[in-house]
Order: C-alpha cells, then structure tokens, then sequence
C-alpha cells in the first residue's frame, strides 16, 4: 500500500510544482515521496524535515524540532505537508511555519472528518500507518470548515481542493477513501484582501 500511496500522491502534486521549484517536505518520514518526486522531476530542488527520524530513507531527511522550521522566510517555492498536520500538537502553528517558509504555495494532503465512521476509519488507518513508527497519534481529524477556519485566520486562500484521490484500490476504496482524504494547494491572500471578504 506504502507504494501505491507514494504513487499516487506523487501524480496529484507533481502538476501542483512550478518548474525548477525549491520544495521543503515537512514531516517527510522515509523520504519515499521525495525520492519518487526527485526521480520523475529533476528540476525540483528537495529538502527533507522531520522530528523523528528512521533508521533508513530513500532521501535525505533532516531532523528538527516539530514547531519551528530551521529556515529564513520564503526560503522555499512550496512546502509539502503530507499527512502531517493531523499529528501536529499545535497544526495552526505548523501550518504557520509552513506558511512563512513557502514563498508561493503550501501543499496539503491531510484528511475531512465527514461521512459515515469517519472517526473510527480514520483512526484504524492511522494506527496501522503510524503506530508502529512510534508517530504520535492524537486522531485530531476535522471537518472540512474547520480546515476552511485555519486557512482563513493563516490568510491563506485554497487555490485547488481535491477530495477524489483514488489512494486505495478496488475494494479497499469503498472503506478507505470515500473523500475521508484531501490534497489542497494554498497560497497567500493579500490581507486588504481578505479584509474586504
């Protein structure tokens, strides 16, 4: 699943990265993603980020501190947070950071709490993915408007929203996806702007 996963999120954020783009992935865990981004876009410049750290990775994986990232403002074209926020103690501050180190986009795949067991699917999936990397696992999932709500305090506008992401094949798909997943570009809005909505 691991592969298909990393093959799957790969081709919805591929078309989502600029051309010769500089992309920090934040919680990057094995670095599969990266690697499988670096192999099919060369132009992109990678780092990788993350609080605990495996003992093999398929890409250079840095480690930090889980609240600040160690670098300068817009030191990045885009930051990657897969899966991520919903581990964060504090996803708003993350999510921030992310923001301030991202000069142009902030890409998400993260999951809605929505629809029937949403909680208690989530929550499956989550322990089977993570409990045994010892990922801290607080199943802090929301719904969609509260997504809405973080942005909108951060000033960050959803410039695409995808809920259809196909992770799961046929028939893990009717249980696994269901829209319970969501990759999402986001950029800076003005704050005039934002003002003015």
């Amino acid at each position: 699943m691991h592969a298909r996963r990393v093959q799957v999120l790969s081709r919805h954020l591929d078309p989502l990265l600029a051309s010769g783009a500089r992309i920090l992935d934040v919680g990057a865990g094995d670095g599969r993603l990266a690697a499988r981004l670096a192999s099919t876009r060369g132009d992109l410049r990678i780092r990788c980020v993350d609080m605990q750290m495996r003992s093999t990775t398929a890409f250079p994986v840095e480690c930090y501190d889980g609240k600040r990232l160690p670098f300068e403002d817009d030191a990045f074209d885009a930051v990657l947070l897969i899966d991520v926020l919903h581990h964060a103690s504090d996803p708003v501050a993350l999510l921030a950071e992310a923001q301030r180190v991202a000069r142009s986009v902030v890409l998400i795949k993260d999951h809605l709490l929505e629809g029937w067991l949403a909680d208690f699917t989530l929550r499956f999936m989550d322990w089977v993915g993570n409990a045994r990397h010892g990922i801290p696992l607080p199943f802090r999932y929301w719904p969609r408007d509260a997504w809405a709500e973080a942005f909108k305090g951060l000033h960050l506008g959803v410039r695409s929203w995808r809920s259809e992401i196909g992770l799961y094949p046929w028939p893990a798909t009717l249980l696994f996806d269901r829209q319970l997943h969501f990759v999402a570009a986001l950029e800076p809005i003005a704050r005039e702007a934002s003002i003015a909505r």
